[in-house]
């Protein structure tokens, strides 16, 4: 069954109850796997059997619910059209095999093609890649509109119109309630009750609550269609009750004389406002996002024919030379050709420290080129650079629900169906027990217009997006928010050794000539045992060829070549019969040590590997081979001590080597001589004793454990594989990056927490306040007593900007 996973940027959700109703609609649909909609981020992640629905279908439920889906519209000149059949034939072709267009129309009398479809499901070589697959020939446009500003422009117009229904309200209501005020308070006079004063009050009304308040209609009745109520019922049931009982006494004087047309308006306008703010604030918990595609440069300098071309980001195809000067942006990954240069990586890794470039080595696009200009070959281009993965990855991240939202949603779903019973509820008691109705009618409206879904629906995922969008500026990818809240509860950390602790790269350490051995000194002692190691494959034998290579030492031609596995390797140099390998082999052969036995355990009990050289079948001397430590392994180690986490160190070695590594970076806990398909076995035995296990590694064989830990924590520096099963990426590999893993989701699950405190004790507090239950203490202040509608919407609108503020906090946190 063909699975595929579709982000979609939604717009027209205004509470977190459009979210669930978005959600439910879509998982009515059959072959619908999962469906998750955030409403912080304003986007839909859907997964789906596409041999039972389509993308097509997903985006008509998402319109049928009543909400909008972000899109981007591109033309695009097409040459090699010969009739109207042609044109059909490209409309056709991108209507059903690019998966993400909405909408094509292919002109041929202008030769273009008109296609609509959705960022982040599709691109313009995704569709220019079609047509020209279709036999056709397409002139791409000079600038290619991206995906993410389309999508950013779409929520600044939703913004802008806010802003407009805002400024419209606030003309009218300004006028309309001091109006209103100065009339109550006796400050202008008899004319202000003359009867023609109150259909002012209706003409400054009405624009207000039809107008800047027609959103909260069209929301409430999406939400009613989908059988469930949001925030909009709310706000249109209580701004409606005090318009319409106002109009209401216009048009029959005899039901009363005091209108509250002032108090409609105000609190349509104000709470208008506070949405306004909450949507600028919003989009600042995504800034992390924003910062990250800022990272692109909007051209390349590429070399073709000799020539340098500058040409847009979208034109640089796999295979072209990159030119980069000093100072720039490297456009793309790839690998260097000529030149030499530091570049800072701090953007992507979090290190400060710039890593210096040469021929063959790797370059990220969005790092900074340094002092030097480098000339390099174009290997991952769009989609497939890493940074382009690292936004999707935190894209998915955000958009995935924490398990601690669960109980803000069962919470939500129910919410506003009983507010609604808690005002009518109110309404009755107060009109029954004091016989009036406009005070029961004030209280009721007051109730509506006071509590708050929108706060509970944005305490987690504002918090969520925050807490990733700092992490990705570190150099920490959490894939997704159920990580983030499970490494929270972590008490063990499970260390793998090599490439983890240590560099992962065995290196030379000791050279040791024996006193009567047949080799002058420690210059010729290499040169004939890497003499010897050039034909091995082995990675002890490679870091021999190296240490020799780094020293300048000329290496001589092995003849008769052979490799006795698990042993060493022999071989005939100069005429020499050469054996170069463990020092058992050499027991097991006959060949006496003379007295570097103990010379042997000490080095072997520092964690280092021995090889000895025999030369004629007499010993010449040891070559000791280690895996260096990584400079910040005790410094991290200790740091996750600190946060009282126990670190247990995992290796395929020896334990007598595996513990002296382990004393050296503070490590107590220790599992050695574990095969690769063991390793995940240790830690099923550590979490059947009740703990709550990290993983950090970075090779293929860690891959099994990395996914058997609660959490595991892939090095950045390590192979696809580990990568791809780890649920935390630590981009830079280093150490430092777990504890800041740790740190941070700990800050963020604080922050969630404190969120749904306010949520929870702001609806909870002020719901009963406004029915009244404090009117009996005479001590108390009367606006507590009484509580006015417009005091109600001026809390119910700050609520919401204060957790999402609370959540911003989360950028300004300090990481070491």
């Amino acid at each position: 069954m063909p699975e595929k996973n579709v982000t979609i940027p939604v717009t027209g959700m205004t509470c977190a109850n459009c979210a669930l109703n978005i959600e439910r609609s879509l998982k009515k649909l059959t072959g619908i796997r999962e469906a998750h909609v955030n409403f912080a981020t304003e986007q839909a992640s859907v997964s789906f059997d596409t041999d039972k629905v389509g993308l097509g279908d997903v985006l008509g439920k998402i319109r049928d619910a009543g909400y909008g889906v972000a899109e981007v519209t591109l033309e695009i000149p097409i040459t090699g059209m010969t009739c109207a059949n042609c044109a059909m034939t490209i409309e056709r072709t991108l209507s059903k095999k690019v998966p993400g267009v909405l909408r094509a129309s292919v002109n041929f009398a202008s030769e273009r093609a008109t296609v609509s479809y959705i960022p982040d499901v599709t691109g313009p070589e995704e569709i220019i890649g079609a047509i020209e697959r279709a036999g056709y020939g397409a002139v791409r446009p000079e600038d290619f509109p991206e995906g993410e500003d389309a999508e950013l422009e779409a929520r600044r117009a939703e913004i802008r119109t806010q802003t407009m229904r805002f400024i419209i309200g606030l003309i009218f209501t300004t006028p309309l309630f001091f109006m209103s005020m100065g009339r109550d308070f006796g400050l202008l006079g008899a004319w202000s009750h003359a009867a023609w004063v109150n259909w002012l009050f209706l003409a400054l009304a009405t624009p207000v609550q039809f107008y800047t308040g027609w959103d909260y209609y069209t929301g409430g009745l999406k939400g009613l269609r989908n059988k469930s109520a949001n925030m909009d019922v709310l706000v249109a049931m209580g701004s409606s009750v005090a318009y319409f009982y106002s109009f209401a006494l216009l048009v029959y004087p005899p039901l009363g004389k005091h209108v509250y047309f002032e108090t409609s308006a105000v609190i349509i306008t104000l709470i208008k406002l506070g949405k306004m703010l909450e949507a600028r604030t919003k989009g600042r918990t995504g800034g992390a996002i924003r910062k990250l595609m800022g990272l692109r440069p909007k051209t390349a300098t590429i070399v073709e024919e000799g020539k340098e071309k500058e040409v847009p980001l979208a034109r640089v195809a796999v295979g072209d030379h990159v030119l980069v000067r000093p100072g720039e942006r490297i456009p793309v990954d790839g690998v260097v050709l000529e030149g030499e240069s530091n570049v800072d990586e701090s953007m992507l890794t979090g290190e400060p420290i710039p890593v210096s470039k040469g021929p063959g080595d790797m370059v990220t696009g969005g790092t900074i080129n340094g002092e030097g200009l480098l000339r390099f070959e174009a290997r991952k281009v769009g989609r497939d650079t890493a940074l382009a993965q690292i936004i999707r990855l935190v894209q998915e991240a955000q958009g995935s629900k924490a398990p601690i939202q669960a109980l803000a949603d069962r919470v939500a779903a129910v919410f506003v169906p009983g507010v609604i019973g808690i005002a009518f509820v109110t309404f009755a008691l107060w009109w029954s027990i004091g016989g009036e109705f406009v005070p029961a009618m004030i209280r009721m409206v007051a109730v509506l217009v006071i509590a708050c879904p929108c706060a509970l629906g944005l305490a987690t995922p504002t918090a969520i997006m925050a807490g990733t969008g700092k992490g990705a500026e570190r150099g920490i990818l959490f894939k997704n928010s159920q990580a983030l809240e499970m490494a929270t509860r972590l008490d063990t950390i499970v260390l793998d050794k090599t490439g983890t602790i240590t560099m992962g790269e065995p290196a030379v350490v000791d050279i040791l000539k024996c006193a009567n051995g047949r080799v002058k000194d420690e210059f010729g002692l290499l040169q004939l045992a890497a003499s010897v190691e050039r034909g091995s494959e082995h990675p002890l034998g490679m870091a021999i060829v190296r240490e020799a290579e780094a020293r300048g030492i000329e290496l001589l031609a092995p003849e008769s070549f052979r490799a006795i596995k698990g042993q060493g390797v022999e071989a005939r140099v100069n005429g020499m019969e050469l054996k170069v390998g463990k020092p058992q082999w050499f027991e097991e052969a006959g060949i006496g040590l003379q007295g570097m036995e103990e010379r042997i355990r000490e080095l072997q009990a520092q964690g280092k590997t021995v090889m000895v050289i025999a030369v004629d079948n007499g010993p010449a001397g040891l070559i000791a081979v280690a895996d260096k430590m990584k400079p910040e392994s005790p410094g991290a180690i200790t740091e996750l001590k600190k946060q009282r986490l126990k670190v247990v160190m995992l290796t395929g070695d020896n334990l007598q080597t595996a513990r002296a590594i382990a004393s050296e970076v503070g490590i107590e806990e220790v599992f050695a001589e574990v095969r690769p398909e063991e390793k995940s076995l240790k830690i099923k035995e550590l979490q059947a004793r009740g703990e709550k296990v990290g993983m950090v590694g970075d090779g293929i064989n860690d891959a099994p454990a990395l996914a058997q830990a609660d959490v595991g924590f892939a090095i950045g520096t390590g192979t696809d594989v580990a990568i791809e099963t780890g649920d935390v990426i630590l981009v830079s590999g280093s150490l430092h990056g777990v504890a800041r893993a740790t740190d941070l989701s700990r800050a963020t699950m604080r922050t969630i927490r404190q969120n749904l405190f306010w949520a929870f004790f702001y609806n909870s507090a002020l719901i009963p306040v406004a029915a009244g239950v404090l009117y009996p203490f005479v001590f108390l202040p009367y606006f507590l007593r009484q509580l006015h509608p417009i005091l109600a919407a001026f809390a119910m609108a700050m609520s919401s900007i204060t957790v999402v503020s609370n959540s911003l906090r989360l950028y300004r946190a300090k990481m070491k």
